[in-house]
């Protein structure tokens, strides 16, 4: 009979401490668990980071390796500031305003001139269906200028067809003065004004703002209707710097003060300027360092930024905006390089 017990309550023991542990509370109770995800951020850093790899700091490059395509660093050198070309659609000429930008897709930190910049270049361009020559050449820069566009969430809704919408302005927060250039009131999405302050603050800690203005913001949001009015206006949108459907509807794009050349604003498009701006150790350290805080950048203007981290906002087709003061409706391709 012992025997018989013993047999029959071993498995009855088993069962019973399965399901004890199956349904023991964790250690947390369900009002602490809560509690933790009332708590969890809003906004995450970016919901769509830069697809490249962020070169490493510390260890130095060879930069004056052997490895280069023969002849490939002398052509560089002699066309960073002589190459005849047209890439956003209007004559420029040299790359030497694009170098930063080019530097961080292969992933060197060596001068343009050099052979490590050569044997970059030729690695990416073989990684990429491309003749790995070494030289940069207007169909590589082609095909890292659709890879730029395509890391702005708002160029791949232009590219659908569609205008994001602009959110309820009661849900914008106001720059603070200190962060804004010119004296305007500025008004950003919350989530995308708290990844610039922490960007500022990186910025500052890593001592690449050599003046009080550095970083500000001299645009943030711009209402659809304000801007529709101001293209009738000036009718001078649809072109490289203006567009009937523009980013700063958004609330999440900025344009930051970053250098400027002498007798030039923070956002004049002429190359002089734009140059300057490239060759400015913030904009450097922009390139490099901006998508670690979830902003992306339009690369024809060196100060025209926009943050990833929160989806944009259903909004109309672009065909059914406004067009008075514009050109008319290009192919979606064409559009998406506009901002």
């Amino acid at each position: 009979m012992r025997g018989v017990l013993w047999s029959l309550g071993l498995p009855l023991l088993a069962v019973g401490g399965l399901w004890l542990w199956v349904s023991w509370p964790s250690s947390a109770p369900p009002t602490e668990r809560a509690a933790v995800a009332e708590v969890t951020p809003q906004h995450v850093a970016s919901i769509d980071p830069p697809s490249r790899p962020t070169p490493v700091v510390g260890a130095p490059e060879a930069c004056e390796g052997t490895d280069a395509p023969p002849g490939a660093a002398a052509a560089n050198a002699a066309s960073l500031s002589t190459l005849a070309w047209s890439p956003f659609g209007k004559p420029e000429t040299g790359w030497e305003i694009y170098a930063p930008r080019i530097a961080a897709e292969i992933g060197t930190t060596c001068a343009p001139a050099s052979n490590g910049f050569a044997s970059a270049l030729a690695r990416w361009q073989g990684g990429h269906g491309l003749t790995p020559s070494g030289t940069l050449d207007a169909a590589s820069f082609a095909a890292m200028l659709t890879r730029w566009h395509l890391e702005r969430p708002f160029v791949r809704a232009n590219r659908a067809g569609m205008c994001p919408g602009a959110p309820p302005e009661a849900n914008l927060v106001e720059v603070d003065a200190q962060e804004r250039y010119g004296g305007k009131a500025i008004r950003l999405r919350p989530g995308a004004l708290e990844a610039y302050r922490r960007m500022v603050q990186a910025a500052r800690a890593d001592g690449v703002l050599p003046r009080p203005e550095s970083l500000t913001i001299f645009s943030g949001f711009r209402a659809p209707v304000a801007d529709a009015q101001r293209c009738a206006e000036q009718r001078n949108c649809q072109g490289l710097r203006r567009t009937i459907c523009s980013a700063h509807r958004t609330g999440l794009a900025v344009d930051l003060v970053i250098d400027a050349a002498p007798g030039f604003g923070p956002d004049s498009t002429a190359d002089a300027n734009r140059l300057a701006m490239s060759r400015a150790p913030l904009y450097r350290w922009m390139v490099v360092n901006a998508g670690r805080f979830g902003f992306v950048n339009y690369v024809y203007e060196p100060w025209h930024w926009e943050w990833t981290g929160e989806p944009l906002l259903p909004g109309p087709p672009i065909w059914s905006l406004p067009k008075e003061g514009s050109e008319p409706l290009t192919d979606p391709p064409e559009d998406a390089l506009r901002r």
